[in-house]
């Protein structure tokens, strides 16, 4: 089991990729491949003596950089450490890909290399979230800006199975992100996500609300990539800035720095639970194949916990669970509409012998799951 690592991605690429990956196999066992320009990964090696480890390095003549049109990059740049990476998943030569370049790129080039499972309409960054209550899941927080219903009813779907794997928590609960809780607020499109939802078997909760989201009022929350986004860099934002205040205020008096001392221990626990470099990275659910984003910033120990939620996820089978349960709910949602319950009672009268009004109100049969499903 391989990780294909974009050594050549992120603000502090190729040192932190490099020492990461170094220090995930040599804590962890975590062997990866470092994609990017050779002589400048091989001196990272010797700069940290780890030469001699079982780390592949394969060659990549292209970066994209942050901030750069994906399309465009997509087009132009069919060398990129992060193409690369994406290909060796798709022939198998490794189980997942990890980068910490700009988001827009690494979603273009895993779309476009990897494809989308089948049902999938649109894949989601799912981000963990640190909340009152332990952990909770965000998705999407950056992929699709406006995506449809359906879109945000899979959101749900693939950010269930993940919080079970990454969280351990069976049937969560499920929010959708919205103005208001009433069913009836929101655009058109969170209305009609609304109806899907309470339609499944999901464990649905209602609508949330943005207070609401550090409380841990559900295990889910799903909404459209620019909501998540925003929320996002917002929480990180607020955590840096009360760690600032904090440390200019304990430098006022004696008296504060005493007290400082004494909280010590709570405020470090408190800041290893809203620091994003515990996490490592987002996986982009609902792909052939596991992409998992890292934080531009993200230094080698960053790398490292990226690396070990990668190796976590694949060993749970992350990705097969997902394709069981999108082929499920695809399943429910067919059985609902107009067409397949007309398909259902002709079958029936077609294979019992009775009219389709008789079947559709007979029992006792092998049909009769499938026509009660229909009229539920």
């Amino acid at each position: 089991m391989k990780i294909a690592v974009d050594a050549m991605g992120g603000d502090n690429a190729p040192s932190a990729l490099v020492e990461g990956a170094i220090l995930a196999y040599r804590e962890l066992g975590i062997e990866s491949i470092l994609i990017g320009n050779p002589e400048k990964i091989d001196a990272e090696f010797v700069r940290l003596g780890a030469r001699g480890l079982p780390i592949e390095i394969r060659e990549a003549t292209q970066v994209i950089e942050m901030g750069e049109s994906p399309s465009r990059s997509l087009r132009s740049k069919t060398d990129s450490s992060m193409r690369v990476a994406a290909e060796l998943v798709k022939s198998g030569d490794a189980e997942a890909v990890f980068s910490a370049g700009d988001t827009g790129g690494a979603f273009a080039v895993s779309l476009h290399v990897l494809q989308r499972m089948k049902g999938v309409l649109r894949p989601a960054i799912a981000a963990l979230i640190p909340t009152l209550k332990g952990f909770s899941i965000m998705l999407d927080v950056g992929a699709n800006l406006v995506p449809k219903p359906q879109n945000l009813f899979q959101f749900g779907v693939m950010g269930k199975i993940y919080s079970e794997i990454a969280l351990g928590i069976p049937n969560p609960t499920v929010g959708l992100l919205n103005v208001g809780g009433e069913e009836s607020k929101g655009t058109d499109s969170l209305k009609s996500a609304y109806q899907l939802f309470s339609k499944s078997d999901l464990n649905f909760m209602g609508n949330v609300e943005g207070n609401t989201i550090f409380q841990g009022s559900v295990d889910v929350i799903v909404c459209d990539g620019f909501s998540g986004n925003v929320a996002i860099k917002v929480s990180e934002s607020l955590s840096e800035m009360l760690t600032t205040l904090l440390r200019e205020e304990v430098t006022h008096s004696v008296r504060s720095k005493i007290g400082y001392m004494f909280l010590q221990n709570g405020l470090k626990s408190m800041r290893q639970r809203t620091d994003y470099s515990e996490y490592g990275a987002a996986p982009l659910l609902g792909l052939n194949g596991l992409t998992m984003i890292g934080h531009g910033r993200s230094e080698s120990k960053t790398v490292k916990n990226a690396l070990r939620a990668t190796s976590r996820l694949m060993d749970k089978g992350l990705n097969s669970k997902i394709q069981d349960q999108v082929d499920k709910q695809i399943s429910i949602q067919r059985r609902s509409e107009p067409g397949w319950r007309l398909w259902g009672q002709i079958r029936e009268g077609i294979f019992h012998g009775g009219s389709a009004d008789e079947s559709s109100e007979s029992g006792g049969s092998s049909g009769e799951n499938d026509s009660n499903l229909t009229k539920n």
